[in-house]
């Protein structure tokens, strides 16, 4: 859990840094780059899951086709 902390501070700091360094703006930085980093980690165990799933095209293009 503390990875994922310091990715989103990590993050906020370089949109801020981004931004100008203007003051006041931690709270829109901090939740922008948790939505960044929250999104990447989910794209992540997704890409993991598919990997991990049998491939379902490959299971319909098997499928008998009836005679015409």
């Amino acid at each position: 859990m503390q990875n994922l902390e310091q990715a989103i501070r990590e993050r906020a700091y370089h949109l801020w840094i981004e931004g100008g360094r203007e003051d006041g703006h931690a709270q829109s930085h901090w939740l922008a780059a948790q939505r960044e980093v929250l999104a990447g980690s989910l794209s992540g165990i997704a890409r993991v899951a598919e990997a991990a799933r049998p491939n379902a095209k490959a299971k319909n293009s098997k499928k008998k086709r009836p005679a015409a």
